[in-house]
């Protein structure tokens, strides 16, 4: 058995998953606010799984922020009490045992690479456009995270090729200015349509406006459309991915899939990626099935 934990902003989500995958039991409980609470709470929780199940299993947690190489420090985590802590070595003293730990996008870009919407692919990148906007790069079945664990980090990277009305860069909260993030997330989304529109709708209200035919609205989606593949087409040069997999709220937004594969394509170097961008097939299921799968089945004991 293989339990995954994803650890969000406001909730911790953990599943046991069986040796085909199928979920054996879930459980969400908030996310505490101190760090010593947040690793009694972990330990209480696999526990409480383990029990409800009757089995012992590996552990697998996807965290906001990652893991700083060579310290083992988490940074740049949205939930502050982990930054600057030994995360995983207390957390593996805490259950008395090993840990697996990665960024919660490069999660889900595992979880969409074995066995979701790019399965059987060997080249998967995997973008949340959330709130934030994260991702990770899966290879040949295993997470690439890159020397400094910034691999992927394409939500932090300048918007490629910026027009008159999107500039000067908006300043980000890492402290860059012109992130990606600050327009293909759905807070950018959001952001950029009362820019243009003088209108504060949340992106469900923008999308079904331009469902019920608000020009303006249809114009705020074509223009996201167009900001993402020009993201996107870095991607693509830089890691030729074989599939993009999109999560997250705005991944639900069916228009933006419209074209959005050819105009990646048209900005590659000589048009020659043909690969596809398509959503998720676990949605938001695919963070705690990721972590889950930082083990692979060979290094999981029997059931006794």
């Amino acid at each position: 058995m293989r339990i995954g934990i994803d650890y969000g902003g406001t909730k911790i989500e953990a599943a046991a998953l069986s040796e085909d995958g199928e979920v054996l039991h879930r459980r969400r409980i908030p996310t505490p606010d101190k760090y010593d609470l947040a690793l009694t709470t972990l330990r209480d929780l696999v526990a409480a799984v383990e029990a409800e199940v009757g089995r012992r299993g590996t552990v697998g947690i996807g965290t906001p922020g990652s893991l700083t190489p060579g310290t083992g420090l988490i940074r740049n985590a949205n939930s502050a009490c982990l930054n600057g802590q030994p995360f995983q070595r207390d957390l593996e003293a805490a259950l008395g045992r090993e840990v697996r730990l990665a960024n919660d996008a490069n999660c889900f870009a595992l979880s969409e690479a074995i066995d979701g919407a790019a399965a059987g692919k060997a080249s998967v990148f995997g973008l949340i456009v959330g709130t934030g906007c994260g991702a990770g790069y899966v290879l040949d079945g295993k997470v690439v995270g890159g020397a400094h664990g910034l691999a992927g980090e394409v939500g932090h990277m300048p918007l490629p090729d910026p027009g008159p009305d999107e500039l000067p860069a908006p300043a980000c909260w890492c402290g860059l200015r012109g992130c990606l993030e600050n327009w293909v997330s759905g807070t950018g989304f959001q952001r950029a349509f009362k820019a243009a529109t003088g209108r504060d709708l949340d992106p469900p209200a923008s999308v079904a406006a331009a469902r019920d035919g608000d020009a303006a609205a249809q114009e705020a989606l074509r223009r996201y459309r167009d900001r993402l593949a020009r993201g996107l087409s870095v991607v693509a040069n830089l890691m030729d991915p074989d599939v993009i997999v999109l999560g997250g709220g705005m991944s639900n937004v069916g228009q933006i899939y419209e074209g959005l594969a050819e105009a990646v394509q048209a900005r590659t170097f000589s048009g020659a990626w043909a690969g596809a961008v398509v959503p998720a097939r676990w949605g938001d299921s695919s963070g705690v099935r990721g972590a889950a799968l930082l083990w692979d089945p060979e290094e999981v004991p029997a059931p006794s």
